[in-house]
């Protein structure tokens, strides 16, 4: 590599400028082998980063890659302008590019999403003088493979080997992995065979991406065979690879199966994590069995493998669907006791949940208490209707007070309780002896344009009568009659 000048403005300057004065990023000389003469390559880092795809291209971290994606994050975070600018500072001095050079450009373009910028800055490299290399190809894949225009992918392979080069396992690996995720498994399987006619082993991560694709396309006895054989070719299965299959069995309602393979794992020395536990909490509450994993979260507490938010809400949620209330209330104040937010829509549900319970099992009236206040000091509160049920719910527990502060908030807010809501307190302060109340409570359902029912003034003339206020039971079955309603009961004489 030439040594660059203080008027230089080149790739290294230009990027140079961009990161800490102390980054070593881009004086790199490791050497990646494509089974030809390998190439220096300042910005190798930038492959190592391009070419992870988390849980499934299993590479490892390091400060020198930390460093490579605080540039494109500072690219990124560049008005469009600037970062124009930045790269027809670049390409000015094109003519002075080592293929190294014009491959950090590229692979600079591919990790900052500019794909079609890629391209055609790849379409240039003879008009900078240079022949691409091994590692050019392998990025243009990439390229390709983020477009999910996998024809051109697999054009580059085979331009590949008409210049002599052949493909890594682990440019081959990002080819299957894309293929697999956009559901095209056949194509994925032809480029598996055509890793084998070129004897380019398939490592871990190559089948893993493909158990994910079987399991994707609803094909899970040939990602569980393709595990068999996996393990009997020596390769050691990893967390991903029992993860992809779990998926693939919880999906098609065969959670006890994953369970299996979960235990198998273990007995192999493989830790679960929380993504492989969620699998089968996700399984386990759509089959409708989700005390399966209650029983699975303590457990995976014991494994010392901390349950996330993904873990808590679907369980909440599996067990609010499947009526499992006493059960979710405890993995609600789990929730709450870690930090978690529960969203609007659960809490909803698990109020709704409780109160209705509580209608019979009176001992569940406080938690459903507890839950509704939590919510109230939320920015956004309680829909019409489940305020309507925990009005009602506050009357059949006998705790009228509560229930008339909350009726009449509720009435501020705009948010007119059904009939039966009113009915029901109602029914709670006659019960009570708190006449005067209910009737002023009657009142208010006039003024608001609510009809009340004849049920609301059988109450009342009822407990009038019991109270021998013969007037003022007559006057109301009058009001009554008034609005077209006309009680069951009559006042007594």
């Amino acid at each position: 590599m030439r040594e660059f000048g203080k008027e230089d403005k080149t790739l290294l300057s230009v990027m140079s400028s961009l990161v800490p004065s102390n980054s070593f990023i881009f004086t790199n000389t490791n050497r990646r082998n494509h089974n030809k003469i390998p190439q220096f390559n300042k910005l190798v880092v930038f492959a190592a980063a391009s070419l992870s795809t988390a849980e499934s291209l299993d590479l490892k971290e390091n400060p020198r890659s930390l460093q490579a994606q605080r540039f494109v994050d500072r690219i990124k975070a560049s008005p469009l302008k600037e970062r124009i600018d930045i790269f027809d500072s670049i390409k000015k001095d094109g003519t002075n590019w080592s293929v190294s050079d014009f491959n950090d450009l590229l692979m600079a373009l591919v990790m900052l999403n500019e794909q079609e910028t890629a391209v055609k800055f790849f379409s240039e490299a003879s008009s900078y003088g240079l022949a691409p290399n091994s590692w050019t190809f392998s990025i243009m894949i990439r390229c390709y493979c983020n477009k999910n225009d996998f024809f051109e992918a697999r054009k580059v392979i085979d331009c590949m080997f008409d210049n002599g080069y052949h493909p890594n396992v682990t440019t081959f690996t990002i080819l299957v992995n894309s293929l697999c995720k956009s559901g095209r498994l056949k194509e994925a399987l032809e480029v598996l065979d055509q890793m084998g006619r070129i004897r380019c082993k398939p490592n871990i991560q190559t089948y893993n991406c493909l158990l994910k694709g079987f399991c994707y396309v609803g094909r899970v006895e040939e990602a569980y065979e393709m595990l068999m054989n996996v393990k009997n070719d020596g390769l050691k299965p990893d967390v991903y690879t029992y993860t992809a299959v779990m998926d693939g069995f919880c999906k098609v309602g065969r959670s006890n199966e994953a369970m299996e393979l979960l235990n198998e794992a273990i007995e192999r020395g493989v830790t679960p994590n929380v993504v492989t536990y969620n699998t089968l909490f996700n399984g386990y509450c759509k089959e409708g069995t989700p005390m399966k994993g209650v029983a699975l979260l303590k457990l995976m507490k014991k494994r010392n493998c901390l349950p996330d938010k993904i873990s808590y809400s679907t369980l909440l949620n599996g067990l609010l669907k499947w009526g499992k209330i006493r059960p979710a209330v405890s993995i609600f104040k789990e929730m709450v006791r870690f930090g978690f937010e529960v969203d609007e829509r659960m809490m909803n549900s698990l109020l709704r949940g409780l109160c209705m319970k509580s209608w019979e099992e009176k001992d569940l009236l406080e938690d459903a208490y507890q839950v509704f206040e939590k919510m109230t000091k939320k920015v956004s509160v309680t829909d019409p209707g489940t305020y309507g049920i925990v009005i009602r719910t506050l009357g059949k527990g006998k705790k009228t007070d509560e229930a008339l502060i909350h009726l009449h908030h509720a009435i501020e807010m705009g948010h007119i309780p059904r009939t039966i809501t009113f009915n029901n307190v109602i029914q709670a302060l006659c019960g009570e002896g708190k006449i005067d109340k209910a009737l002023l409570l009657l009142f208010l359902m006039y003024e608001h344009g609510k009809i009340p029912s004849r049920t609301s003034h059988d109450m009342l003339i009822t407990k009038l009568d019991q109270l021998e206020k013969s007037y003022d039971a007559c006057a109301l079955y009058g009001a009554a009659l008034k609005q077209g309603v006309i009680p069951q009961r009559k006042p007594q004489d």
